[in-house]
């Protein structure tokens, strides 16, 4: 049984409405089937209230309204709820299309305006709609210790690995439940000695690119599944952009919801302090052998040399990634046979036009895309058959969501497949 503070009873008796009342009922359940024994409190809520992909099709036919909708698909209910205004910081992850684009990416008219409606009832909530699966790139950055109840298993690995905020990865009934109640149970990485590492990695192979480091996370999740891998032995300083590729890779291949980098990571700073003083469950090696396996692993799935599909920016690009993607396509030509597309948090759009990176991207034949991506969206070109990629996460889930073959490499094999229409891609 939990124990609950004044302001949760009030809470749970109804005395702060329906809908409140059943998302502290759906946090009291979640909470003890986890064993928590207590709720924290969040002011940094990330997830998702909004009709996404799967959904887009059922909002006309099965629900009467959009409270009917998140009553149902949020907080499990058959009753229709009045849902009111969060009660806390709350932001919307990605959507299943982007507004702008969505009749390259092949959307209906009939989505898009759905979609449009859906934004509506999240402004209307208070919920900002910064739409992206990166929120720490678009200004929602916590802090060291913060308690958070986020969304996106990329964008958690991320905040507890890298700032050392606490979340665990929410589902979309826990987290719209947080948003209407400021609280989430207090288990898993919330609790500090549940952060401690469990499997050692020691990485002798050098990692100092995307690519690399994205083979790393992949093995660490290989390695330690849903427990946390402590990283030992990397040169040189990690930037954020290596640590948003490597946290996907690993959440991606096993479940990793944190990792530690020794001499690098704020809960890490000796190896002493990433295993709390105990001794790892076991102890693996990343060299050039298991760099390779990951590779090949990523390009199982591709039968021919051929691309008809290029797509960057999963975790959504950074603006420093989406300078360096404007410069390299600077003065090249995109081959007509193929399509390529480049995502990005919106919050990055206007810094794209003002800089230009988007007419240099624009001229080149390939297009910018917010808001979404390929494996949430479930959107790929049409006919589309081989599609390559600089992220592990997309290369690893896109062959089962959409059925077509990757082929993963860096940004520079990707834009060498858009521009000549082969995989040149080499380890």
């Amino acid at each position: 049984m939990m124990r609950l503070k004044q302001d949760e009873i009030e809470m749970l008796e109804g005395k702060q409405g329906h809908a409140v009342q059943r998302a502290m009922e759906l946090l009291v359940k979640y909470g003890e089937a986890l064993g928590a024994e207590e709720f924290c409190d969040t002011a940094n809520v990330c997830g998702t209230m909004s009709n996404t992909t799967p959904f887009l099709n059922k909002i006309l036919s099965d629900f009467k309204s959009y409270d009917h909708m998140m009553s149902e698909l949020n907080f499990d209910c058959s009753d229709v709820y009045d849902i009111p205004e969060v009660r806390c910081f709350s932001c919307q992850l990605e959507h299943g299309l982007d507004p702008d684009t969505y009749q390259i990416q092949g959307i209906s008219q009939s989505k898009y305006e759905i979609n449009a409606k859906d934004e509506e009832v999240e402004k209307r909530m208070n919920v900002n709609l910064i739409c992206t699966c990166a929120p720490y790139l678009t200004g929602n950055v916590p802090v060291f210790g913060e308690h958070c109840a986020w969304m996106e298993s990329s964008a958690v690995v991320y905040i507890n690995s890298v700032i050392g905020a606490r979340t665990n990865c929410e589902g979309r009934e826990s987290a719209a439940a947080s948003m209407l109640t400021g609280k989430t149970p207090y288990w898993g990485l919330h609790v500090p000695e549940n952060r401690l590492g469990d499997y050692q990695i020691n990485v002798e192979y050098p990692v100092e690119s995307v690519r690399d480091w994205g083979l790393l996370g992949y093995y660490g999740g290989w390695a330690a599944g849903e427990k946390i891998p402590v990283f030992n032995g990397i040169q040189g300083q990690p930037l954020l952009e290596h640590y948003k590729h490597c946290g996907a890779a690993g959440a991606s291949s096993g479940g990793t919801e944190m990792f530690h980098v020794v001499g690098r990571t704020p809960e890490a700073r000796t190896m002493q302090e990433a295993f709390g003083g105990r001794k790892p469950k076991e102890v693996f090696t990343f060299g050039r052998s298991e760099a390779r396996q990951m590779y090949d692993r990523l390009n199982s799935t591709a039968k021919s040399d051929e691309v008809d599909f290029v797509m960057l920016g999963c975790p959504h690009y950074s603006l420093k990634q989406l300078w360096q993607a404007a410069m390299k396509l600077r003065g090249k030509k995109v081959k007509d046979s193929v399509a390529m597309w480049i995502f990005i948090p919106r919050a990055l759009k206007e810094v794209s036009d003002r800089n230009g990176y988007t007419k240099i991207i624009e001229d080149a034949g390939a297009v910018l895309m917010a808001d979404t991506c390929p494996a949430l969206g479930r959107l790929m070109p049409q006919g589309a058959t081989h599609m390559a990629t600089d992220s592990v996460k997309q290369g690893h889930y896109i062959p089962a969501i959409l059925g077509l073959q990757s082929s993963f490499g860096s940004v520079d094999d990707c834009i060498e497949a858009a521009v000549s229409g082969r995989w040149k891609g080499e380890f």
